[in-house]
């Protein structure tokens, strides 16, 4: 619960700021919150990816980017009911959404009752690696880590190629 208030708050933060500095700080400090919580709930791969990519790499590459443009938010142009009206309405769909859910922590809940249970009886004799998670990321699901990290790195590229372009105007 505390991680969720810390959370809270700097959301709060986010939205009120209007130095960008600020912003991109409190959203890497969103990040490390994030992978905390990952980390409490065992999710020790997303939690190490949420960290490295979510408070790592994106707050260098919104600095980058900070550092070409002004500090400061520019005041809005339009009035900002739609877009709070849709995210209360997205937010009060996906909330709707986790009633069907199963309790946490239910072991016969249908997620449990198929793939898993094969992934850790045929692991070692399928891949030869003797960690199930790993397995599971490099062998049975090395073609959607393949795709991930193409995303990533595609993304980085054109961040630079943008920033690199931009740094040339502003000259």
């Amino acid at each position: 619960m505390i991680l969720l208030t810390l959370m809270a708050i700097v959301v709060i933060g986010i939205i009120r700021f209007k130095n960008l500095f600020n912003v991109i700080i409190l959203g890497s400090i969103y990040s490390f919150l994030m992978a905390s919580i990952l980390l409490v709930l065992d999710a020790v791969d997303v939690a190490l990816t949420e960290a490295s990519v979510g408070a790592g790499i994106s707050t260098v590459l919104m600095l980058s980017a900070l550092y070409l443009t002004k500090r400061n938010e520019n005041p809005p142009i339009h009035n900002q009911i739609w877009p709070l009206l849709i995210a209360l309405i997205t937010g009060a769909l996906l909330v709707f959404g986790t009633y069907g859910m199963p309790d946490f922590g239910i072991i016969n809940t249908p997620i449990h009752n198929h793939v898993g249970g094969e992934y850790i009886a045929r692991s070692i004799s399928d891949t030869g690696i003797q960690n199930v998670v790993t397995s599971v990321l490099a062998s049975y699901r090395g073609f959607d880590t393949l795709g991930e990290v193409t995303v990533i790195f595609t993304a980085a590229i054109g961040i630079i190629a943008i920033l690199k372009k931009t740094k040339k105007k502003v000259k």
